[in-house]
């Protein structure tokens, strides 16, 4: 857990009672949890039972912070800094072939959310920066210097922002005068553009940032890879577990399990339908709709509510070799 800080609110691990009872930890078993943070689900499963747990970390400053929980649960807990797409070689690293399940909460945590420095949100000034690792590119490289039509592509295509060419003309003409380096320039740029209404709760540049922030980091693209790299690891009866928060995470998730269960994803404006011949199924799913929180969660944790819990269970069945033929993620 961080330190107090004076516009930081501490993370609040969301379904976090539904994780635990869907993940049923196992004296002796090992897990993964795949997004550590401030460590929630990590303690929740080691207090659930005396197991073990290899959490994964990208970002320096959570992985510092995390120390001191692995003083705590002693050999139980081993703090890996990778990112999850790498879960088979952080596993590796602390001696684990396979595991017996894995948790994903995707997205941003409330701790990078609320610290202005790190440039995740417009809500308060600081450096447009965006990176969970804090190396690459950051948002205001991005911005500063994509072309005008890739920008547009990334808007609409991660943020599913409509007027997304226009933005990213009144982004690019901004940068001509001066370089485009803090949340709050680029968020008047695009508040500019789309106007706000009155009464509006949801900022206009909501869909911007979102969209910049799942390109700096692959948010996407790290999803696709963790969940094949969890169906190599988990061991037959092994759970995964994926909370996600917005459509376009959700969708990826839906869409493996329903492809490694056999059953057909529906159609997507974002994916091809598949064919061709598929494996044996490596899960089941648990729940076809996922779990969503109750209203007790989200009037005491406002940002639970677009969460979705998706759960699978693997089966004997070999795991997939890469993708199959016509797969949405081929």
């Amino acid at each position: 857990m961080t330190a107090a800080h004076p516009h930081r609110s501490p993370h609040i691990p969301v379904l976090l009672a539904d994780v635990v009872e869907q993940l049923q930890p196992v004296a002796g078993e090992t897990y993964i949890d795949g997004t550590f943070g401030a460590g929630g689900y990590t303690r929740a499963i080691l207090e659930a039972a005396p197991c073990r747990v290899i959490a994964i970390e990208r970002d320096p400053t959570a992985f510092a912070n995390g120390q001191a929980l692995v003083a705590e649960f002693g050999g139980r807990l081993s703090l890996v800094s990778e990112t999850f797409s790498n879960m088979e070689e952080a596993a590796a690293s602390a001696g684990a072939e396979r595991v017996h399940g894995v948790v994903l909460d995707i997205g941003v945590s409330s701790m990078q959310l609320d610290d202005p420095a790190r440039g995740f949100s417009f809500l308060r000034d600081g450096p447009l920066d965006m990176r969970m690792s804090q190396n690459g590119p950051s948002a205001a490289d991005v911005v500063n210097h994509m072309d005008e039509e890739d920008l547009a592509n990334i808007l609409f295509n991660l943020g599913e922002e409509r007027r997304s060419r226009a933005i990213a003309r009144a982004i690019v003409k901004a940068r001509t005068e001066a370089p485009i380096t803090t949340t709050k320039a680029l968020a008047g740029i695009v508040e500019r553009v789309l106007g706000r209404a009155r009464g509006d709760e949801k900022h206009p540049a909501t869909r911007t940032f979102q969209a910049l922030r799942i390109h700096v980091n692959d948010e996407l693209g790290e999803l696709e890879r963790a969940l094949e790299a969890a169906e190599r690891l988990l061991v037959p009866g092994g759970r995964l577990l994926v909370v996600t928060f917005h459509s376009l995470e959700d969708r990826i998730v839906k869409h493996f399990l329903q492809e490694r269960s056999g059953k057909t994803p529906g159609g997507s404006r974002y994916l091809p339908a598949p064919s061709g011949p598929a494996s044996a199924p490596s899960f089941r799913i648990v729940n076809t709709r996922g779990f969503t929180p109750n209203k007790e969660e989200t009037d005491a944790n406002p940002r639970a509510r677009s969460a979705r819990l998706r759960v699978g269970l693997r089966t004997e069945a070999p795991a997939w070799s890469g993708t199959a033929p016509g797969s949405p993620f081929a």
